[in-house]
């Protein structure tokens, strides 16, 4: 247990710096793009760590997978859970989206198709080397 929080850890901080990054570029693309009002220092400082945390939360996280003895459709549902958590928390917490019914559920719902999405890749491309590794034997 303890190789897995240590490489959740490694992940995560590895993960971690690229939430500020990801956030200053967006920021200037919708600067460029729409014009982007000034944003105060709260809203800043509040903006770069709760991306930090989130991209913590989102690199440490495939250590999951490492827990040999976790069914691997429990691991991408505790995966799925822990993630859909983050990215509400980061959203309502910069206000990104409002704290209310219908903007929830259409944030749950693009995240639950994005989600399946992602999945539905690399499914894809497992299963295909996988056959390429079985017809090499």
């Amino acid at each position: 247990m303890k190789k897995i929080i240590l490489d959740f850890v490694r992940r995560g901080l590895i993960g971690g710096g690229f939430g500020p990054l990801v956030l200053s570029i967006v920021y200037f693309i919708i600067n460029r793009s729409i014009g982007l009002e000034n944003l105060d220092v709260n809203e800043v400082c509040i903006a770069i760590i709760s991306l930090y945390i989130l991209a913590f939360i989102v690199g440490g996280m495939n250590s999951i997978y490492q827990i040999e003895r976790l069914p691997i459709m429990m691991a991408i549902l505790i995966h799925g859970i822990v993630l859909y958590i983050g990215y509400l928390a980061t959203y309502v917490v910069n206000d990104w989206i409002e704290l209310g019914a219908v903007p929830i559920i259409i944030f749950t719902a693009i995240f639950i198709v994005g989600y399946f999405i992602i999945w539905a890749v690399i499914y894809t491309i497992i299963k295909k080397k996988t056959l390429i590794l079985n017809n090499k034997k």
